[in-house]
């Protein structure tokens, strides 16, 4: 028997509390959405499994707390990350305005070899709520942004409806995969079956 291989590839979400972060990762990941609103302790993830072209990939999608207290989770949190999504509500300004600050930490973090091309994915959440009414940030300053930092691809969504949430995270798995480091990681269990140094060697979260 044959086994296939298997590419484990991790996202780092990133955004103010409250723009919809954890609800993106549910509707993509377990198809619901809660209307409860929990605010997300330190960082957590989900893995979601896909096949793209011959290769089957794993997401393992990590899952951060907006607050700025819990802003700085150290450089293991950030460290082996293969792409990094900025999330903001397009009905909160101060979401969009402190993208820019989501986008530098990262960088410091996570230290990538090549900054300039390491690559970022932003989504414009919550575009559902009062029919579009009660926007606040335009798409064309969301993309003028985008150009602004290397042409980051732009999605706008709702987790609520399921709009444009799996076409956004297939972009940010091919995103993540072109990215993948020189090495071959293969899949090996995430994250029961880890080796005790390879535990001891990851996030405390």
């Amino acid at each position: 028997m044959s086994f296939r291989r298997r590419t484990l590839l991790k996202v780092i979400v990133l955004g103010d509390s409250g723009v919809g972060k954890t609800s993106l990762m549910n509707q993509y990941v377990h198809k619901r959405f809660s209307q409860q609103y929990k605010a997300t302790i330190g960082a957590d993830f989900v893995t979601k499994e896909l096949q793209i072209d011959d290769k089957i990939v794993t997401l393992q999608i990590w899952d951060t707390a907006g607050q700025e207290r819990f802003q700085s989770l150290g450089i293991a949190f950030y460290r082996g990350a293969d792409c990094c999504v900025l999330v903001y509500d397009v009905n909160v300004t101060r979401s969009f305005d402190t993208l820019d600050n989501w986008h530098e930490e990262f960088l410091k973090q996570a230290n990538p070899s090549d900054p300039g091309s390491f690559p970022f994915i932003l989504l414009g959440n919550k575009i559902d709520i009062d029919g579009g009414n009660s926007r606040v940030v335009s798409e064309k300053r969301a993309t003028d942004w985008c150009s602004s930092k290397g042409n980051i691809p732009y999605y706008e969504t709702s987790a609520k409806e399921d709009r444009n949430v799996d076409d956004a995270f297939l972009r940010i798995a091919k995103s993540a995969m072109a990215n993948e480091h020189d090495q071959d990681l293969y899949f090996q269990g995430v994250p029961d079956a880890a080796t005790e140094a390879e535990q001891r060697a990851g996030c405390s979260c």
